[in-house]
């Protein structure tokens, strides 16, 4: 079936290509194009962001290197630079962003029965923002500071696989806690956040709306205790009390009753302080909650480290959020052959793998498989790894 395909063709075959042209249609992405259709400037920087190119011109030279593979890797003639600049700047972002959302709701399915290691049925989501610093000079529409600019990606993870479900990228002024407004939701899961987001209007509107929430208080936070539950000293648990808030503003923000679970963490040596308005699962499932909140803390390192989100192929706003929403969809595409093909292998590798090899044409099960894949793993030292066993 894959016989004369390169490992690229393959790969883009996992993508829903019907579903990529009305969404195309929609945004009339194609309309009035007479080289490079969207299709094609998607695969051109899906390519440097698999290839690790750094430069329009790195993606010119390296696709021109292979003439007679680019037909076959979906390219109705050569790619070139300006008229992929010019697709950057020109064609709507949204149009990549609602691609990357399929996919993030592909993944979701696929990695739904993972294991997150709590005794816990409910969908467990972890908040939070990571900022990507940008010139100024090139950049002046990315307000940040004085001398400064940047954009801040925001992203709600589900925990059982990293996968991202919701992803909002905004200039760097933008407080993390305005990422809670665009949230819709979702009764029974769980959202675990750190301090920065700690609004407690915002949080009772969660509450309101049958969602739990678990962060830590901020230590000028007024409240007295209602209730204490017994805790259990031998495992780190202080206090497991029910709370209720004493400002004047914030008690009418949240009039409801608060969990507060002061923890002692023995190997940082801290107390952290705990609020939840879950008041039924264990004092130290909270606790573990919230230290599985460094998933998203990974996460961002991650993409950062291994795709193109910190040097951009063009300085507008669309091509910048192409570009991020481009290597999002990227990120989920090689999650979702990891979970089809039911490969072993950490995310990493497979991206390495796929880095040296997308020119041949060998059947992607086999080259995503190799034995050798073990020893590309263990030549790289101080990697950050998802997905890996």
């Amino acid at each position: 079936m894959n016989a004369g395909k390169t490992l690229f063709a393959q790969l883009m075959d996992f993508l829903p290509w019907s579903t990529f042209a009305r969404i195309v249609s929609r945004y009339g992405g194609d309309r009035r194009v007479r080289a490079l259709s969207c299709a094609e400037q998607y695969r051109a920087m899906a390519f440097a962001q698999l290839t690790y190119r750094e430069s329009l011109r790195d993606i010119e030279t390296c696709l021109s290197v292979q003439p007679s593979k680019l037909y076959g890797m979906g390219f109705r003639e050569p790619v070139r630079r300006s008229t992929l600049a010019d697709a950057n700047e020109g064609r709507d972002w949204r149009i990549h962003a609602e691609l990357a959302q399929r996919l993030i709701a592909q993944t979701r399915k696929l990695y739904a029965e993972e294991d997150l290691g709590l005794d816990l049925a409910s969908t467990v989501y972890a908040l939070d923002s990571t900022t990507i610093d940008l010139c100024l000079a090139v950049f002046p529409w990315a307000h940040f500071r004085t001398t400064k600019a940047a954009v801040k990606m925001h992203t709600l993870l589900d925990l059982r696989g990293s996968i991202p479900s919701f992803i909002h990228i905004s200039d760097g002024k933008l407080h993390d806690v305005h990422a809670l407004d665009l949230l819709l939701p979702e009764p029974g899961a769980v959202y675990v956040m750190d301090r920065g987001y700690v609004d407690f209007a915002r949080l009772h509107r969660l509450h309101h709306l049958g969602a739990f929430f678990v962060t830590r208080a901020k230590s000028n936070m007024d409240a007295h205790r209602v209730y204490s539950a017994p805790s259990d000293r031998i495992i780190g648990i202080i206090c497991d009390q029910t709370i209720a808030l004493n400002g004047h503003y914030t008690s009418q923000h949240y009039p409801d009753h608060l969990r507060r679970i002061r923890f002692h963490d023995r190997e940082t040596t801290k107390t952290l302080i705990f609020l939840t308005n879950n008041f039924t699962i264990p004092a130290a499932t909270i606790c573990a909650l919230y230290k599985s909140r460094w998933q998203v803390e990974l996460f961002f390192k991650w993409i950062k480290q291994h795709l193109r989100i910190k040097w951009f192929f063009g300085t507008s706003e669309n091509a910048v959020k192409t570009q991020i929403w481009i290597a999002v969809s990227v990120y989920v595409l090689v999650a979702i052959v990891r979970k089809r093909l039911n490969l072993d292998t950490s995310l990493y590798t497979l991206l390495q793998i796929l880095s040296v090899t997308l020119f041949e044409k060998i059947p992607i099960d086999q080259a995503l498989a190799r034995d050798d894949s073990k020893c590309i793993a263990s030549q790289i030292t101080n990697q950050l790894n998802l997905f890996a066993y």
